[in-house]
């Protein structure tokens, strides 16, 4: 995945290897590649200063992240040393059962993220702590430590393990923590003319994992009874399990997006819902707003969310994921970071989406 810079706004934004066009990130305006309008600096001192652009930067560890968050208490929970995680080869338990992926790309300098690993193990903490998972239910992907590594095959494989004959009482969980990006829409089916996709540890050889292809194994399956919840980290996420209903936050109603060819994009009788960390043509951003050390603010915030009010709705995480961003834009602390990412607008929107329209007041469970 390479970058370009917009000669009209002078934003940096991500493009995959075959694209033939993009959306800036910026402006908005359609960026040709290759063409006279776009330029590729090469040398990363000649790219713009972060006051003048949104460049990617590295997500930064959690340090003491149970410190600052009340309800996870270190003291109880598992180390990742010891935390004895599903194997792919393992045969998926019934009952609860999720699929945590963390992409760090450590082996490349360009792309390397540091968040991810604090960001799984703290959404496992969650799982295990307040909702009762089964340690041997969660099936941790990373680059980091001893986990299998998140390649463009064994997250196939591991949605695979994910929905693998489950039955009806079944809840399901979904965390990717790790690079989105966008690509022009090939089949149609997309409303705003990209396709939303998720970037594997060796996404630059074997390839994205396009929306389409997540929609395909993960939620097309699902069966009568079968619940699952996507929680995304990353750039360009809004619609990225391509689920055809959407909350509109400011309006507090349902919006239909359903897939322009007509594809179906629905369960098969189960339900599917989706946080995720911005809309599609936003990037995801980490901060200090929230605590000393930079962290992923759609992590931090939707955990501290769910670990602070255990009886929260869907309305209530998604109402204070915004709030927090919100502050965050209008605090001191913040305004540096925000002023860069966002040119002083709000960081990012986080989105609520769905295979049907449901109750946002009900509780949020897992």
């Amino acid at each position: 995945m390479d970058t370009v810079t917009c000669k009209t706004c002078h934003r940096i934004s991500s493009v995959t290897k075959h694209a033939t066009k993009i959306r800036c990130h910026g402006c908005q305006g359609t960026i040709l590649i290759g063409n006279s309008q776009v330029s590729v600096p090469s040398d990363k001192s000649k790219w713009p200063s972060h006051d003048q652009g949104n460049i990617i930067t590295e997500r930064k560890r959690f340090h003491d992240f149970s410190k600052k968050v009340s309800g996870i208490s270190p003291r109880s929970s598992p180390s990742f040393s010891q935390f004895p995680a599903a194997r792919l080869s393992d045969t998926p338990p019934r009952g609860k059962r999720a699929l945590l992926c963390g992409v760090s790309y450590n082996q490349n300098k360009k792309f390397k993220l540091r968040g991810p690993t604090p960001d799984v193990m703290n959404m496992a903490k969650l799982l295990v702590q307040q909702f009762g998972f089964p340690t041997n239910a969660i099936l941790v992907l990373g680059d980091f430590m001893s986990f299998e590594p998140p390649t463009r095959i064994n997250i196939i494989r591991a949605f695979d393990w994910l929905v693998k004959d489950s039955q009806s009482g079944d809840s399901l969980v979904f965390y990717f923590s790790g690079h989105g990006t966008q690509q022009l829409d090939h089949d149609g089916d997309e409303i705003d003319g990209f396709d939303e996709a998720i970037c594997p540890l060796d996404f630059e050889t074997a390839g994205i994992i396009i929306d389409n292809e997540i929609n395909k194994m993960i939620v097309e399956p699902l069966k009568q009874g079968v619940t699952l919840h996507a929680i995304i980290d990353a750039c360009h996420s809004g619609t990225v399990l391509d689920l055809p209903r959407v909350y509109d936050h400011n309006r507090g109603r349902w919006k239909d997006n359903y897939a322009a060819s007509g594809a179906y994009k629905g369960t098969s009788g189960g339900k599917a819902i989706c946080f995720s960390a911005c809309e599609d043509d936003q990037q995801a951003s980490d901060t200090s707003a929230f605590s000393p050390e930079i962290a992923g603010a759609m992590t931090f915030t939707f955990i501290k969310a769910v670990v602070e009010n255990k009886e929260i709705t869907y309305h209530g995480i998604l109402a204070s994921i915004h709030n927090a961003i919100q502050d965050a834009n209008n605090s001191k602390r913040g305004c540096g970071m925000l002023k860069r990412m966002c040119h002083q607008k709000m960081l990012q929107d986080p989105m609520l989406s769905s295979s049907e329209s449901f109750n946002v007041n009900s509780l949020f469970k897992l």
